[in-house]
C-alpha cells in the first residue's frame, strides 16, 4: 500500500525570554490560554495538557463572539524538556515543534503536515499568527 507524503509547512519564530519560561508558557494549561489564538476575535477558552509521551493535550480554540468553537487535540510521541515536542493530531496529522536558546532568547520552530481542506498559505499564516501570540504573550511576561 502506498503512503502519499503530506506536505509540510515551517513556521518559526525567536522570542525574547529564556527557554525555561519559553517551555513553561508553551505547556502549562495556565498559560495556553492566554496566547493560543490566530486573532484578537478568537480565544482559548479551555486548555488542558498532559505533557508525557503517549498522553493527550486539548485546547478549545472559539471565536469571541460564540460563532464558531473547535477543539485542537492529539497525542504525544516524543519529548524532550527544552528542546523537542512531537505529536500527533486527532487527524493524523504530525507535528514536530523544536525549542533552542539561551538565558535570553529562545528559538521556537514548527513544522506540521498540512491539511487538504484549507490552502496552504492560509494554514501556515494561520499557525504563525499562533507563534506570534505566542511570542508577544512570552515577551510581555518574560521577568529576567
Amino acid at each position: 500500500m502506498d503512503t502519499i507524503e503530506k506536505t509540510k509547512i515551517t513556521v518559526e519564530a525567536t522570542i525574547n525570554a529564556p527557554i525555561d519560561k519559553v517551555w513553561e508558557y508553551w505547556t502549562k494549561p495556565e498559560h495556553i490560554t492566554q496566547w493560543y489564538q490566530a486573532s484578537e476575535d478568537w480565544h482559548a477558552p479551555y486548555a488542558e495538557n498532559d505533557l508525557q509521551e503517549n498522553r493527550k493535550f486539548k485546547t478549545t480554540m472559539a471565536a469571541k463572539d460564540g460563532s464558531l468553537r473547535f477543539d485542537f487535540e492529539g497525542v504525544y510521541t516524543k519529548l524532550q524538556p527544552h528542546k523537542l515536542i512531537e505529536y500527533t493530531l486527532n487527524d493524523g496529522r504530525q507535528v514536530r515543534i523544536l525549542f533552542s536558546g539561551d538565558d535570553s532568547q529562545t528559538k521556537v520552530i514548527e513544522t506540521f503536515e498540512a491539511e487538504d481542506t484549507h490552502p496552504l498559505e492560509m494554514q501556515q499564516s494561520g499557525w504563525q499568527a499562533i507563534l506570534n501570540s505566542f511570542k508577544n504573550y512570552a515577551e510581555k511576561n518574560n521577568t529576567l
